[in-house]
């Protein structure tokens, strides 16, 4: 297939639902697959995917969404920097409406507070360079995705000579997750459908450890509805035949050795660490944290700030859907005292978030 829309027909989607029902029929009982991905979560909802497949085969979501998985104290210290006079806090967008304990980032610039939309961590620089007498703080939230260039941002910040610039880095990799994930009981995976965008950088190999210990097969798959479902066909058939293995679906962007040079550049810059996730908990060398020889540039570090006790609210159940424990509309608070609108969890704000899709496009 050449053009987007080959990638899009129905009746190439359905023909290959047809064949995943043929093949889920010999597995002779019901597979769970896991996407950790945010964009495939949204596709999966925007092209009503589940309503295609057998009943033989369940699709569930993960902890795909970076903003999502964030804890609720990083947003909090987020909102204490743009309180501080002389700091410009800037962030992606999807940053803005994520509550905190008693306010958001949206909120307190409503208030006055200087929040500046950017759309890469190279925009965050240049507000540095034109403001060497302010404090620019970005807020560097992210999967291996993005940490890149909050990387090659650092390296920029410091080759420039700036003082001012500085990163609150809540950065997150994806395979330690996939671990504790596979091993929950509850949960019974049988697979999973791995991200695409993380997987161009960091490469298919990183999960054949996931795929060779725990005995899970791992599909690379794109977020056209025809990838999607290509790869949920190519972890059934691993089910039916009891093989575990890695295989790319979305060979005309994954490697799988992935980019080595954003590697490199990541590994300059950041080094493993123990990381907090919303809903899961503390999760060893999951995290990733920026090295001391750029210690300078660590917000943490740098500039110092008080940030209000953590209060989180008692009816959110972002951390189970994070977990694939329960769908949005087992929440009590969907579409009813949460919306996107008027958001109770992150799941609701990010344009990634399970709730949000299942919101926008029905459940």
């Amino acid at each position: 297939m050449n053009y987007q829309d080959e990638f899009r027909d129905s009746r190439i989607v359905k023909g290959i639902a047809a064949h995943i029902a043929e093949l889920a029929a010999k597995a002779g009982r019901t597979m769970t697959f896991m996407e950790v991905c945010g964009t495939h979560t949204m596709a999966i909802y925007q092209y009503g995917l589940r309503g295609l497949l057998p009943p033989q085969v369940r699709l569930i979501s993960g902890p795909g969404c970076p903003v999502c998985v964030t804890p609720a104290g990083y947003v909090d210290k987020a909102v204490a920097y743009s309180r501080l006079s002389g700091v410009i806090v800037a962030t992606f967008g999807d940053m803005l409406r994520v509550p905190g304990s008693s306010s958001s980032l949206m909120e307190e610039r409503a208030r006055g507070a200087d929040v500046r939309v950017v759309y890469s961590p190279l925009d965050a620089v240049k507000l540095a360079e034109r403001n060497r007498d302010r404090c620019v703080i970005f807020l560097g939230v992210g999967f291996e995705t993005t940490t890149p260039t909050v990387a090659g941002s650092i390296i920029s910040a410091q080759q420039l000579g700036l003082a001012n610039y500085f990163v609150l880095g809540s950065h997150r990799t994806i395979p330690k997750p996939m671990e504790v994930l596979t091993a929950d009981p509850e949960l019974g995976l049988d697979g999973y459908i791995c991200p695409a965008h993380v997987s161009a950088i960091i490469g298919a190999d990183a999960y054949r450890p996931l795929a060779e210990q725990f005995n899970i097969p791992c599909v690379v798959t794109g977020f056209e509805p025809t990838d999607v479902m290509q790869g949920v066909q190519m972890l059934v058939r691993q089910v039916v035949e009891r093989v575990s293995r890695v295989e790319i679906q979305y060979s005309r962007v994954v490697k799988p050795e992935g980019n080595r040079k954003a590697c490199e550049v990541l590994e300059e810059v950041f080094e493993p660490s123990d990381a907090e996730w919303r809903g899961i908990g503390v999760i060893p060398g999951s995290g990733l944290a920026i090295r001391e020889k750029y210690a300078a540039f660590d917000a943490e570090r740098a500039v110092s700030v008080r940030v209000e006790p953590l209060r989180e609210h008692a009816g959110c159940r972002c951390g189970d859907i994070l977990r694939g424990k329960i769908t949005p509309a087992d929440c009590p608070l969907f579409a009813k005292g949460c919306t996107p609108e008027a958001p109770v969890g992150a799941c609701m704000v990010s344009s990634e978030g399970t709730c949000a899709a299942a919101y926008k496009y029905g459940i």
